[in-house]
């Protein structure tokens, strides 16, 4: 709810505005006071007002032109319009324009606090939504995609222009790069932000099943359909659908999500009733579409529909300069939630998270962090926290001794083994107990 209860009033008769005033006031509001146009928005600019009461006739324009300046400038302020005897059509236009109501001056000593406290609460609930999706935007926008390099501002860039159009997008890139995160942001800084964000993952559920998931069933339509149920367009309904993994959908579903898509129309599996879809789509997949179009594995057309803007997420390995800031981030995190203090990591162990090839990208960069972090008895993540295939190659001209040569042979031997230490052992020709031992004394 807003921080005070705050009115104003604009009309350049000054007794009338005093009297109001008081009124006002002794209902628990703060009023601020405006002679004219001109400094009511002045007042605007610098106050908390929740609700404006204004003439028709001022010195310096007109009530119900001010009117619609102010719903275009503070969309959330609610204006009632004062009219003279004989200009009640100035209150209808007003409202038009804008405005929560009118009031006539003569009665409106009777009217004027029960309207205004209903206004005040619509500005007030406005108010609150607002600041709800500012919170929203900021949890989930793009200020969580992290990193300073060109390839992903690049990439942001891209988002945040397509974000405020209806346009449907495909995000494509490695597996781990980030593309539900660009899906969220892509949401949650467009007009459906009040609206639900679906998530669906395309290979997370039985191919058999993904229609009835995507479109919802009718009862009776299979066995076990005891009751009407809804699908994720449904449930996404005047929001935004993301459908992750899109390279994993039958020839059957490509079909009708095109037709889906083309006409904003499906059916309910079992069901002969059109359904109207106001949805927004976001695609994403880590396939090479054209090459599984040219093994005719996708459908070309769904691809143009799907790809009608496109943006490609750079893989960690492009962007290198952005492991210290992320590497920063999942520390924090991760300490945050075993409560824990960490300062962050010293230059080997940096070095080496720069030279792994991330096959994973984030997603396998931000398990490793949690790792090192568990594992950490200090405050500072050092490299022989990370796992063995991170330290394997380390060998330099200054330090070939023997301990030197088996402690690196041991990584190595480990790295292959997964960590296995019983494979490891066997591979080694070592008892398992000895492996032990010597993983004590390299502290490995």
């Amino acid at each position: 709810m807003p921080s005070s209860r705050s009115v104003l009033i604009i009309d350049d008769e000054e007794n009338l505005r005093t009297l109001m005033a008081r009124v006002i006031e002794l209902e628990g509001f703060k009023v601020i006071q405006a002679k004219d146009a001109k400094q009511g928005l002045k007042s605007l600019e610098h106050e908390d007002v929740q609700v404006v009461i204004t003439d028709v006739r001022l010195p310096d324009g007109n009530g119900i032109d001010l009117t619609r300046t102010i719903k275009e400038k503070f969309a959330t302020v609610e204006v009632i319009a004062l009219t003279a005897f004989g200009t009640i059509e100035d209150g209808v236009t007003a409202i038009k324009n804008g405005a929560f109501d009118y009031l006539t001056k003569g009665d409106h000593q009777q009217k004027l606090i029960p309207l205004l406290n209903k206004a005040y609460e619509k500005a007030a609930l406005q108010q609150k939504v607002k600041q709800l999706e500012a919170r929203l935007v900021k949890q989930f926008g793009f200020e969580q995609v992290l990193g300073k390099s060109k390839a992903i501002r690049e990439a942001i860039e891209l988002a945040k222009k397509v974000a405020v159009t209806e346009n449907t997008v495909l995000l494509t890139g490695e597996t781990g790069t980030g593309k539900e995160v660009f899906a969220h942001a892509i949401h949650y800084e467009s007009n459906r932000r009040a609206k639900p964000f679906v998530a669906f993952n395309c290979s997370a559920i039985a191919k058999d099943l993904l229609e009835s998931e995507l479109f919802g069933y009718a009862a009776g339509a299979f066995t076990n359909a005891t009751r009407d149920k809804r699908g994720l367009l449904e449930e996404a309904q005047g929001g935004t659908l993301f459908l992750d993994e899109i390279g994993e959908l039958n020839a059957e579903l490509q079909t009708k999500l095109l037709r889906t898509l083309e006409s904003g129309e499906y059916y309910r599996v079992g069901d002969s009733k059109i359904r109207k879809a106001d949805v927004r789509f976001i695609a994403a997949t880590n396939r090479q579409l054209e090459k599984e179009i040219e093994a005719g594995h996708f459908r070309s057309d769904l691809f143009y529909r799907l790809s009608v803007f496109q943006i490609t997420l750079p893989s960690l390995r492009e962007r290198t300069e952005d492991i210290a800031i992320l590497a920063e981030y999942f520390i924090q995190q991760t300490a945050a939630k075993s409560n824990r203090r960490m300062e962050g990591y010293d230059a080997r162990f940096l070095k080496l998270l720069q030279q792994h090839p991330w096959k994973g990208n984030i997603r396998e960069l931000k398990n490793v962090i949690e790792r090192s972090v568990i594992l950490s008895s200090d405050k500072i993540l050092t490299a022989d926290l990370l796992p063995y295939d991170f330290n394997v190659g380390e060998i330099n001209e200054s330090s070939l001794t023997l301990a030197d040569l088996e402690k690196h042979h041991i990584q190595k031997v480990l790295a292959l083994a997964q960590g296995n230490k019983t494979k490891a052992a066997k591979l080694l020709d070592i008892g398992l107990t000895t492996l032990y031992q010597k993983i004590k004394d390299y502290n490995l």
